[in-house]
Order: C-alpha cells, then structure tokens, then sequence
C-alpha cells in the first residue's frame, strides 16, 4: 500500500468520527501501555542490536520507564484536559457564556530520530493519542532493528485507521513530510528540521521542531565542585552523549579545568570501571550508533587538535573503531572557531570553556543560538536566578543534567534555532488539539441597539465605549 494509501485511510476516519470519546482514547492508550510492557525486553535488545552495544539498563530506565510515564500521566489526567474551559466574557456581552472546546486535529504525523527511538516515539505518541487523533509514524533508518519490531508490535496491537508506522530511508521521510497531516511533530538535527519544515510548507502543514544545538552547562564559583562534575559527567554519558539535551560544553570558573578532568576521571572510573579494565565485559556504556556518526566525532577530535585544543583522555580505555566505542574525553584550550565549539557534539566529547566571572559565562551563551537546554549549578539563589533571567533555552535543570525532560507537568520543547512548538502532558494535549472557541448568545441581549439605523442612542453609546 502507498504512502497516500496509509494516509487516506487514516484522513478517512479522522472525519467520519471527528469527536472522539475518553473511553477510545483511553482504550488505545491503554493498548499502547501493554504493547511495551510485554515487549520490553524485545525492544531493548533491538535498540542494542542497532546501536552495536546499548546499555539495556539504560533503555529500561530512559525509554521504557519514561515512556510509560508519558502514558500513565494522560491516561490520569486526559479526561479532565478534555473538558470545555469555560472563559470570561466581556460584561457588553453578557449573559451571553465564552467557552473553549478541545477538539482532535485528525491525523498527527511524527517522524521519530535514531537515539531514543521508543522514547521520542511514544512521547508524542501519547500526546496524540490523548488529544483524540491518528497517528502516521516515521521510524529512523538509522534504527532497522527496532523500526522493524515496532511496526510489527503496532501491526499487532491497532488497526491500521488507528496508528501506521511507516519505514524507510531519506526518500521516504520527504514523501512521508509532503502528506497533508493535520499537524507534523519532528525530532532531529536543525539543519534537517528545516527542510522538515520547507516540505510541510507546501501543504500548509502546522509543525512542531524539536531540534539540537549546544547546550552549555555552567559551573558558579560557589557551586558544589563534586556534585556539578558528577551529574555532568553522567548526563554527558548517558547513551555516550547520543542525547539533545546532552551537556554539549562546559562553562566553570578559570583555573579549574585541572580539577574538573581529575574529578571526572574519578567518576568516570565509578561508573563504567571496565573502561579502565579490560579485563570487564563492556555492557552499560553505549557505543556511537553507527561508522559515520563514529567518524564525524573522531573528525571533531582532530579539527581541535590541529587548532591547538589538548584532548585530555578520562579513561585508560582507546577509541575502537570496529565497536564503535568512543571513550569520554574533555578538551581544554578549544580554538574559539573549533568546529567542536560550533556543531552539536552529539557524543562523549566535553569542551571545557573558562570565563573569569559569571557575566562573561552567560555573554558566551548569548552569543550563540538558543540552546535546547542549560544547566546551572550554584549555591547561590542570586547566581541561579542571574542565569535564569539572563539566558533563554528551550528548557533548564538547575543543579542536575536532562531531568527537566522527565517533567510530565513540565512542556519539553526548544526556542529559535533549537526548535518550535513543546509537548509533554497537558502541553501536549493542547499541542495536538484545536481549542474551538465557543461564543453562546444568551436569548436576553444587547445585539440590538447596535443595528442600523443609528440614532441618537446609539451615538450616545458610542461616546460612553470609545474613551
């Protein structure tokens, strides 16, 4: 069946039924939940299968146990986000009632990346679900393992009006984002959500960009040193920094990158000890999840080297490039136009940026794009709040890395360059929903002494509401 095929059947029942009851979104919904709880080991064993090796720990806590999260918060509030907002009318128009009516779009197209295929999948999934829709999904080419799996659960679990996924590769991504989707969520590079976006134009099509970009990460002259280096260190670590919201570089006060690369050796060695030990089974650290993105991150290395950055390496563990293992390493001494300075890193490597004081760090930050997330960590209150009303981004964990994202009451999106639109739980029900503004006449009104013809009371009123 073609792609417009897939898509007609859906666009079909999206308008045969264009209000959908709680009792079938929370079916679906609920169906989505069982399809992850007994394919949860499936899909992580798939994820790893793709990647090369994939922490299954990792995908358990980052992509199943958020996932559900996802689920189970619209499943316990959806009913209520779809009640009618009653709103405040005008008193000229009173008794006369405003009200805004939730209704479902149609049909939602999510076109879902490589680094966290369930999770950027169902997150928005979910939403849309909530909201009443359908869904059109495209899985990554960069994940065939799990792509394929996926659609085989959903084949299993929905009707193919409900939910289809869709595989393939670049061809089919632009064919897929030409479709006339009621509204397109993207998840991916900038540079790739601006053709997204290009593409979607053509049909009008409303979109929502969730992108990348550097997301800094900033360490106050009276933060916690050990606790800002640890949780760094993990969030940069986590899926080897295949993450958005990754720490893409480090801001912290002159004169202590020594004690910052000392530090992290000590948690790197904590965390994942058999990358000092060749003796261990390599299983909780991630490798790069694939030879191109394996060679643009060694490439990365070797442009900062030749403009006289020193790589300092965090394990005794080497760069292999059959498994794709990519080893932590921080670089001091970056060339201000380093290419690792100006592109997203998207894997293990932290540059270390040293400012002087704290105005110089939030300067640097806004000399460059809005970044999908920042990270501050002090002590202080007027530090924290400095950072917070002085820089824009996307999102902020203040004193930890990414958990700002695991937020459901939180909205998850990016701002100019790192993206558009935001999601997550009521957000997201809003995102994927048409808020119908409902004006009631009452059958007692005023309507009446605005028709022609106009005297002299009219006049009047006109003198009494223009002033």
């Amino acid at each position: 069946m073609t792609l417009n095929a897939r898509f007609d059947r859906l666009h079909l029942r999206s308008r045969a039924q264009p209000a959908t009851p709680w009792e079938e979104r929370q079916d679906r919904l609920q169906r989505l939940r069982q399809l992850l709880l007994r394919h949860r080991d499936d899909i992580a064993a798939a994820i790893s299968s793709d990647f090369g090796n994939r922490s299954q720990h990792e995908t358990q806590f980052l992509e199943v146990f958020t996932s559900l999260q996802a689920i189970d918060h619209a499943l316990a509030h959806g009913k209520h986000w779809m009640q009618p907002q009653i709103r405040p009318t005008a008193i000229w128009f009173k008794p006369a009632g405003n009200r805004l009516l939730p209704q479902p779009l149609g049909v939602v197209g999510i076109v879902t990346p490589w680094n966290y295929p369930l999770l950027l999948t169902i997150g928005p999934l979910a939403c849309a679900l909530a909201a009443g829709n359908l869904a059109m999904i495209k899985l990554s080419e960069n994940t065939p393992a799990f792509s394929e799996l996926f659609d085989r659960l959903i084949r299993q679990s929905f009707s193919d009006d409900e939910i289809t996924v869709v595989n393939g590769d670049v061809d089919v991504a632009r064919e897929f984002c030409s479709l006339a989707f009621d509204h397109l969520i993207f998840t991916g590079s900038t540079a790739v959500g601006r053709e997204v976006m290009r593409i979607a134009s053509e049909r009008l099509t409303p979109v929502t960009l969730e992108l990348g970009g550097k997301s800094p990460a900033i360490i106050t002259a009276d933060a916690d040193f050990g606790h800002a280096v640890a949780r760094i260190i993990s969030g940069k670590l986590l899926n080897a920094g295949q993450t958005c919201i990754a720490p893409d570089y480090l801001l912290l006060p002159q004169g202590r990158e020594r004690d910052f690369i000392e530090a992290a050796r000590a948690v790197v060695a904590r965390m994942h000890p058999a990358l000092n030990d060749e003796r261990l089974a390599i299983d909780d650290y991630t490798s790069i999840v694939n030879e191109r993105h394996f060679t643009r991150l060694q490439a990365l290395l070797d442009d900062a080297r030749e403009r006289g950055a020193i790589v300092e390496q965090l394990t005794t563990h080497t760069p292999h490039p059959s498994t794709r293992l990519l080893p932590p390493m921080a670089l001091t001494q970056v060339a201000p136009d380093a290419r690792i300075l100006q592109e997203e890193i998207f894997g293990p490597l932290l540059p270390l940026v040293t400012y002087e004081n704290l105005d110089e760090a939030i300067a640097f930050v806004n000399a460059r794009p809005r970044p999908l997330a920042l990270y501050v960590f002090a002590r202080s209150e007027a530090a924290i709040d400095q950072v917070l009303l002085q820089t824009v981004a996307g999102g902020v964990t203040v004193n930890d890395t990414l958990l700002h994202i695991a937020q459901e009451n939180l909205p998850f999106g990016g701002v100019g360059a790192s993206g558009m639109g935001a999601y997550h739980g009521e957000e997201g029900f809003r995102r994927f929903s048409h808020m119908k503004p409902v004006f009631t006449q009452s059958r007692l009104n005023v309507m009446r002494l605005f028709n022609p013809p106009y005297g002299r009371l009219f006049s009047l009123l006109m003198k009494f509401l223009i002033r």
